[in-house]
């Protein structure tokens, strides 16, 4: 079986948003449903522990090279998300994915045309991308 595009993920959307069809009432769900995607991650370090966190200054300084600087700075994350906190965040993030397409929808936009738009932005801007 193939994934779904993601014109097919909006459709898919669009027949079963039916509760919050208001543009505010989608609004609301994005963001509670990115407080929930970052509360599962959260979880993962504090109740769990599959993951840690380690933040400290980053060893940066423009005298790098970017090959250095790469190789330099972190993710102030140490380990692996668990079987059961991965399927957590996954599904969290499923539902931000499906209120972006529900906003998609109401506001017209293609979703693959956004991911094509950025692309070419990453390629053109490579590192100087500032998103």
């Amino acid at each position: 079986m193939t994934a779904p595009t993601l014109m097919d993920f909006q459709d898919q959307v669009s027949e079963l948003l039916l509760r919050h069809r208001s543009l505010l009432d989608v609004l609301s769900k994005l963001q509670q449903s990115s407080a929930a995607m970052s509360r599962s991650v959260i979880k993962a370090t504090t109740e769990c522990g599959c993951i840690e966190v380690n933040a400290s200054k980053q060893p940066y300084s423009p005298e790098m090279s970017l090959e250095d600087a790469k190789k330099q700075l972190g993710t102030h994350m140490n380990g692996n998300l668990c079987e059961n906190c991965k399927e957590i965040v996954e599904a969290e993030i499923g539902k931000h994915l499906f209120y972006i397409a529900a906003l998609s929808n109401l506001l017209d936009i293609d979703l693959e045309q956004v991911v094509a738009n950025e692309s070419k932005k990453c390629a053109t801007l490579g590192l100087f991308n500032m998103a």
